[in-house]
């Protein structure tokens, strides 16, 4: 009987109530897409560096000073590659230089590598490999900025070092990697990069792709016990601690912009209280009745808190659902990739704003539901 007693009330008083529930609409879908938001955010950059997850990067230890060129020599390298294994190990030069076509100029970086090493770790998007001494490869976004296609002319370098070179090939974007970064970078031959920046057999950085994640502790302390036994000659990284760092700074940001959005929730609160006072007052007599008729404080209780559910109910399910729109819009905003709404983590988010958004309402209607239960009936029947 309480049940059905709340949902008259709530048809009576359908305005307020539709006024009340949007409140609570307003809040869900604030909170929701946030968190959509931030979960898409965190498996888009989960997604970037995952795939470097199973890379170990090696540099030098020491600092370059003057004409002394600080790098891996091929000593070290086959030190590197035979505690390496069969897990694929690249070493290549690297440096940043100035590019001109025509009157544009900017700067991007530069790589000299083994042409044998290219296949396996790039794509082809038009022309061919480098061989040689003959040409080099560009990245698509530097090929775009500067309209770049194969067969076209550009000049590396400054001043006296300016150097014209043909482009032979354009390589796919590889985004954020641990090894080489191809987007905005010209990829050259180890005997072109000797010849134009010298440092003949110092390599800047060696990439090891581990197969088995599980080897990847072992392989960085075979390579530091064998080639930092008496000083530091290399750096060893690997990304899995870094990965860790920037998952758990987007989960916290996250949560700091689900708070922002909560506090519509809180506001959403207060008006569901304020409305149930408002009922509570306006029932007076009718509780007086109730009670009378040996109705019990808890049913008197039960039939507020349900009304606080319904409202929170209706609420909380249209702001889950109107929040997949919102979600959806900020996502293909910021993100440029739908996708990303569509996973399980939406769905999780989803029915979490919702259930928050209930239970806030429903705690928004205790203390009216106690304050209506604890009326004395024959000072609730006498009132006019």
């Amino acid at each position: 009987m309480t049940f059905e007693l709340a949902q008259r009330n709530v048809r009576l008083h359908l305005f307020r109530s539709i006024l009340a529930a949007i409140g609570i609409i307003i809040g869900v879908v604030a909170i929701t897409s946030m968190g959509l938001l931030g979960g898409a955010l965190e498996q888009s950059v989960s997604d970037e560096l995952m795939n470097m997850g199973n890379t170990i990067i090696i540099t030098p230890a020491g600092p370059s000073i003057g004409d002394e060129r600080a790098g891996i020599d091929e000593r070290d390298i086959r030190q590197i590659k035979l505690i390496a294994g069969r897990n694929p190990t690249i070493a290549f030069y690297n440096t940043y230089d100035q590019v001109k076509v025509s009157d544009s100029q900017g700067y991007s970086s530069v790589y000299g590598v083994d042409p044998g090493e290219l296949p396996p770790i790039t794509t082809l998007v038009s022309g061919r490999y480098i061989s040689g001494t003959e040409g080099v490869m560009i990245g698509q976004t530097l090929a775009r900025n500067f309209g770049i296609r194969e067969g076209n002319f550009i000049t590396v370098g400054i001043g006296a070092r300016e150097q014209r070179v043909r482009v032979v090939g354009i390589l796919e974007n590889t985004g954020f990697s641990g090894g080489i970064q191809t987007d905005n970078a010209i990829i050259g031959s180890e005997r072109w990069y000797e010849a134009k920046y010298g440092g003949r057999g110092k390599y800047d950085q060696v990439v090891i792709t581990v197969h088995n994640l599980d080897d990847i502790d072992g392989i960085k302390d075979a390579i530091d016990a064998r080639l930092n036994r008496r000083e530091d000659v290399v750096n060893i990284m690997d990304f899995r601690s870094l990965i860790s760092s920037i998952q758990e700074a987007i989960g916290q940001i996250s949560l700091f912009v689900m708070a922002i959005g909560g506090i519509s929730l809180l506001v959403a609160a207060v008006s569901i209280l304020n409305v149930m006072l408002i009922s509570v007052n306006e029932r007076i007599k009718e509780i007086g009745i109730l009670r009378s008729i040996g109705t019990q404080k808890a049913d008197i209780s039960k039939m507020f808190l349900y009304e606080a559910a319904i409202l929170g109910l209706i609420g909380s399910v249209c702001g889950g659902l109107l929040s997949l729109v919102g979600g959806g819009l900020l996502i293909m905003l910021i993100m440029q990739d739908i996708s990303y709404l569509l996973t399980m983590h939406t769905v999780i988010t989803v029915i979490y704003g919702m259930i928050i958004g209930t239970i806030i309402c429903i705690a928004a209607g205790v203390y009216p539901a106690h304050r209506a239960a604890q009326l004395n009936p024959i000072d609730a029947l006498s009132n006019d």
